[in-house]
């Protein structure tokens, strides 16, 4: 099973950037898209008769959501995370599969001067806890734009932006403490201290072309699940959006 995802910056306009192409060439199983900043009548999708797809829009026009296209039927989908001061921003969506939840999620951004950072800190312990929750029932993962650069060899310049949204110590602590509570991840399970890999770069200054970015979209997944998973990577070279997609390979059934 081949799952990816991307935050599109706005599926409006990414549609007219290649995304058809993109679906056709990678062809994942399941796709999760963040950022799409649209409710699903104003969107048609290509190929949208050979997915089941499924939309979390913010209340907020053309700000935020989510949406996940999938080939596989669900079990079940679930919207939000319980807390409707999160849920009204259409930052998660969860579908269940025979296996495994696949949780689509588009974390807030801390933005300038940190001035959203205790909402950030309260969204963080709030999500990993229903991430806990969904454990419960059966492995979980979690993929989309978290937001943050864990480490100093997942930006450019880490000097710079010591603490700036993305790379404050108390968002990469909302990391760690995914970590420490058992999700893996998938990347660096693969590439473990490979630096010069980035999933988003600024519009300005021609940073793409320098690779000058930031790794801040993962797949995580419960433990339960590395002996399931045969390939994490990262897509640079497909354009439309700042960010590109990444990308997971899953067995469905059980080593």
């Amino acid at each position: 099973m081949k799952i990816a995802s991307w935050n599109v910056n706005g599926i409006r306009a990414v549609l007219q950037k290649g995304f058809g192409d993109f679906v056709r060439t990678n062809a994942p199983d399941v796709l999760l898209l963040q950022e799409v900043k649209a409710t699903p009548d104003q969107v048609e999708l290509p190929f949208e008769g050979e997915w089941d797809v499924h939309w979390n829009p913010a209340e907020k026009k053309g700000y935020s959501g989510v949406a996940t296209l999938s080939r596989l039927p669900a079990v079940s989908v679930r919207k939000g995370i319980g807390i409707d001061e999160h849920d009204r921003e259409g930052r998660v969506l969860t579908l269940e599969y025979d296996g495994f939840f696949l949780v689509n999620v588009y974390t807030p951004n801390a933005q300038n001067e940190l001035r959203r950072l205790p909402y950030r800190q309260q969204w963080d312990r709030d999500f990993l806890a229903h991430m806990k929750e969904l454990e419960k029932e059966k492995p979980v993962i979690f993929g989309g734009d978290l937001n943050v650069a864990h480490t100093e060899i997942d930006l450019a310049r880490p000097k710079q932006n010591r603490k700036s949204a993305g790379f404050s110590d108390e968002e990469r602590a909302g990391f760690d403490a995914i970590v420490e509570a058992g999700f893996v991840d998938t990347f660096r399970r693969f590439h473990p201290d490979e630096p010069g890999h980035y999933t988003w770069w600024s519009y300005r200054g021609g940073a793409r072309g320098r690779n000058v970015g930031w790794r801040i979209d993962y797949f995580c997944v419960s433990q339960d699940l590395i002996p399931r998973i045969t390939r994490a990577g990262i897509l640079p070279g497909v354009m439309g959006s700042d960010h590109c997609p990444i990308e997971l390979e899953v067995m469905t059934e059980p080593v």
